[in-house]
């Protein structure tokens, strides 16, 4: 501990002067203390500043030159800069990476400031968050853009609640659920947030905040916002309604979500209420539950290394709209659990393969169509502009277009049947009045103008041409003026003091005095040459010409104000139009997918059947065609046998680089793409639904989280065998190859034994542990299965076909010789190998499983307590001790019994 030196001033020290604050810097400070926690982008001439902090978290983060601008208190102001032209390149770089920005403007005309002798007026136009994003430059045109709010509800016995409300108001989506805390990140890794907001609370607590923690965007807000008692009346006041009866029905968890969420964007979009839909409940169990280690292995909508190029999405969507693509990603994140939907989507999908005609055709027409939902959200928040209007009427010319393409269709299922009826709700007179209203041409800002079509405003017309045609108004005024007064010499001039004027040469200048033109020409200067005169009709001339073009940008944006009101009048009818078409999208994208790749539709019911016939992995099958090379297809049931009431386990043993994770990971994708409606790649499918899907594929650690690969794969095996129902499809490779041999094969064991005996789930076991197949002598529902091989001269050949049997060998050493080991070190392995083959540990094995009894447990079971310790004896020995009941030699004796006990402790 060090002891600072006492440097304060004696008293005949004179005070220091306190570093005067410059105005500005007293602007910048009060504005920037009004938006706490946000980066302020402040306005001065071209460029958005920031400084203090915010310059150097920004300089860092945009990779700019961090310099400096002034002193404040004595000390340099650190600042750095962006063009406002470049402005959303940054911004987009910022809000990626999790940081909250409040964009400041000037709010007068630095001239006014100047003649006010003051800093110019600055505020905060708009707070931009990942959440709340509107504007095309900053969102992915293919995903959704999530705000999330999280709200917990205690309860005794840990029987906590959350509530969970998302929005994207690029897209007017509101959603609301309930789930227990165990299933938060399952939850959290479907939905996929851009941003959360949470309690303090929530965001300190213990067990949830590290998970929460872990989202890209979180930001904790203050109670009040979360406030329960409040959250019904919040609601009802953000929708316009006078009860929550004029909203779905939802729990008071879920209304407290919700309300949180839009008190968040009411508070960021300043006052301006996006136009959402009403919040949608999502019913527990209504989804498959994917939890966030199965969707990272089994990649379905990124790669392992964060790509969408590889992924499960990637390689099915054949969407021609944005729409449509982040409709089937929600689709994908999300397969749905009931079959009547399930076999509406089939249907939908089933009705397009016959005509290929029809689907190009459909295809064209909606690729023609733009992002209404976007369009619509822009508008409604004032950050629209022309192209957003003309976005909605081209998309209603498009939705006449595919009513009368799907004509065609006698007899439409039910899902077509809803998103035809969707494409018919808005009035066509909108589009009729934003074609009569529209410019061909049209720019990107409303600012610009030049977006109204001429013909459509006289008003604005004549404005324009007064603008335009201002050298040959004057002109013909000119040519006028000199025929009725005889002065051929007559001219129209202007400068800059006297503006417009009539100029004659000085013999001509007492005509223009006497009456009767002294009543038309009003005399204004007299030089040596010249008589300069004005009139009242070039008066008005000039204040026209000065102001027209000022005032055919003001007709314009009450023009396009007025087709603004147009479109929210009609908000619900529009956006259902848009979800129309995405759904439709997502349709003819899967009846595409199904005939180019030769899908199938699959049989989904109620059982647990799980049968599939020549089946392939999608993803890969694509990457091995664009090779050249075909796709072995395997067949998997797991389906209970005769006489048996739950699925099958397969136990599949082979060799590395045979194909085994790629047999685990296709039967699962093939379940969850017949669970989002689609065809699936198979020669045949009937599949049970599956409630919750579960695997365990790949090795990877945690290091910032303090996991070893090994710890990771355990965490994830525990999550398994704690949460699988008899529902569940379960895939597991490789468990306990992270340890030692024994120790591994122990855990799998037991693991194998636990999914049998107590999940009773239909799953995938792969294993390189030879030695597990012999619990299929015990192990009624245990199926082996292996790989097939072939040796030749000394190395081995990959068949990828899954038969039923076991392997004896892994050929791990023929698939190191492939990798480019040293030759010398492939003939050592092969030496040792040899030798621990002799000592022949499958036979111990088989021994092994005919001596242990089964895995005694029931369902569900609590595991049994492990015996208490030494010490815990101990303890209890010593608690069972009254001390005023015992005589003096029974307190001896039990001295010495606690001095033994404690020599064993």
């Amino acid at each position: 501990m060090s002891i600072e030196p006492d440097i304060s001033p004696s008293p005949d020290t004179p005070a220091p002067i306190e570093a005067k604050v410059s105005p500005m810097m007293e602007q910048y400070h009060e504005i920037k203390a009004a938006n706490p926690g946000l980066l302020l982008f402040y306005r001065m001439g071209d460029f958005y500043e920031l400084f203090f902090e915010d310059a150097e978290i920004a300089a860092r983060a945009l990779g700019i030159t961090l310099t400096k601008r002034g002193k404040h208190k004595g000390q340099d102001i650190p600042m750095c800069g962006v063009p406002v032209e470049r402005s959303d390149d940054y911004l987009h770089r910022l809000i990626a990476l999790g940081h909250r920005v409040a964009v400041c403007e000037q709010t007068e005309d630095p001239a006014a400031a100047r003649a006010r002798k003051s800093v110019v007026r600055r505020d905060v136009v708009r707070l931009i968050t990942p959440g709340t994003l509107t504007e095309d430059t900053l969102l992915d045109a293919r995903a959704n853009n999530y705000l999330l709010a999280i709200a917990r509800a205690r309860a005794s016995a840990g029987a906590d609640r959350i509530g969970l409300a998302w929005i994207d108001i690029s897209t007017a989506e509101f959603i609301v659920t309930e789930c227990a805390p165990a299933e938060l990140a399952a939850t959290l890794a479907r939905i996929n947030p851009n941003e959360a907001i949470v309690t303090d609370a929530l965001y300190s607590d213990p067990e949830l905040g590290p998970l929460l923690r872990e989202l890209p965007a979180v930001t904790p807000l203050t109670r009040d916002v979360f406030d329960s008692a409040t959250a019904e009346r919040r609601l009802c006041d953000y929708f316009a309604v006078a009860t929550m009866d004029g909203l779905s029905a939802m729990s008071r968890l879920e209304a407290t979500a919700a309300a949180a969420c839009v008190t968040y964007i009411d508070r960021t979009q300043l006052g301006k209420k996006p136009p959402l839909s009403p919040p949608s409940r999502e019913a527990t169990g209504s989804t498959m539950a994917i939890d966030p280690a199965t969707r990272a292995n089994l990649e379905l909508t990124r790669t392992l290394s964060g790509e969408r190029r590889g992924s499960l999405l990637d390689a099915i969507d054949c969407t021609v709209t944005a729409a449509g693509s982040r409709l089937l990603a929600q689709r994908l994140a999300a397969p749905l659990t009931d079959v009547e939907q399930i076999a509406q989507r089939l249907d939908a999908v089933a009705a397009l393969l016959p005509d290929p005609g029809l689907r190009e055709a459909l295809r064209a027409t909606l690729r023609a169509a733009p992002d209404m939902s976007r369009a619509l959200a822009r508008l409604s928040v004032g950050r629209g502009g022309p192209r957003d209007l003309a976005a909605l009427r081209d998309g209603l010319l498009a939705a006449d277009q595919a009513l009368a393409q799907l004509g065609a269709l006698e007899v439409p299922p039910k899902e077509i049947q809803t998103a035809m009826a969707a494409l018919r709700r808005p009035s066509r007179d909108l589009a009729q009045e934003f074609s009569r209203a529209l410019a061909d041409d049209l720019p990107l800002m409303k600012r610009d103008g030049g977006f109204v079509r001429e013909g459509y405003h006289d008003a604005l017309d004549e404005t324009r041409k007064l603008r335009d045609d201002s050298r040959l108004i004057v002109a013909a005024m000119q040519a006028r003026y000199a025929d009725d007064c005889g002065v051929k010499g007559l001219k129209i001039r202007h400068n800059n003091v006297l503006g417009y004027f009539v100029e004659v040469t000085a013999q001509h200048g007492d005509k223009l005095m006497a009456p009767p033109l002294n009543l038309t020409f009003i005399h204004r200067q007299t030089l040596a040459g010249q008589t300069r005169f004005t009139t009242a009709e070039l008066g008005e001339i000039e204040a026209k010409i000065a102001n027209a073009g000022d005032r055919a940008l003001g007709l314009e944006l009450e023009i396009f104000e007025r087709l603004v009101a147009l479109v929210q009048a009609a908000t619900d009818d529009l956006r259902a139009a848009a979800h129309g078409f995405a759904a439709l999208d997502v349709t003819l994208a899967l009846a595409k997918l199904a005939v180019d790749d030769n899908y199938v539709r699959p049989e989904v019911d109620g059982s647990l059947s799980f049968a599939i016939e020549g089946g392939r992995h999608p993803v890969v099958e694509q990457a091995l065609r664009r090779d050249g090379q075909p796709f072995i297809a395997n067949a998997c049931d797991l389906s209970p046998g005769p006489g048996q009431q739950s699925g099958q386990i397969w136990l599949i043993t082979g060799p590395n680089m045979a194909g085994k994770s790629t047999f685990l990971r296709q039967n699962a994708l093939i379940a969850l793409l017949a669970q989002i409606g689609s065809f699936v790649p198979a020669s045949r499918a009937r599949i049970g639904i599956v409630d919750r899907l579960f695997s365990r594929v790949g090795a990877a650690d945690d290091l910032a989280r303090g996991r070893s690969t090994f710890m990771v794969e355990m965490v994830e095996t525990a999550v398994i065998l704690n949460q699988a129902s008899e529902r569940a499809l379960v895939i597991l490779d490789e468990i306990g190859r992270g340890t030692a041999t024994f120790d591994g094969l122990s855990i799998a064991w037991a693991a194998i034994e636990h999914l049998h005996e107590s999940n009773r789930c239909r799953s995938l076991f792969a294993t390189h542990y030879h030695e597990l197949t012999a619990l299929s002598a015990k192990l009624p529902r245990l199926f082996n299965a292996t790989v097939r091989v072939k040796e030749w001269h000394g190395d081995v050949v990959f068949l990828h076909e899954v038969l039923p049997g076991s392997a004896d060998r892994s050929y791990g050493i023929q698939v190191a010789k492939l990798a480019g080991l040293p030759p010398s070190v492939i003939t050592r392995a092969k030496s040792v190998l040899a030798k621990l083959e002799a000592q022949d540990r499958g036979q111990s094995a088989r021994a092994l499983a005919e001596d242990l009894p089964l895995f005694a447990v029931t369902a569900r079971a609590a595991a049994e307590p492990s015996p208490p310790s030494e010490a815990e004896r101990l303890i209890e020995a010593l608690k069972a001790l009254h001390p005023d009941e015992l005589s003096p030699r029974e307190a001896l004796d039990a001295l010495y019994a606690l001095k033994a006990k404690l020599g064993k402790a």
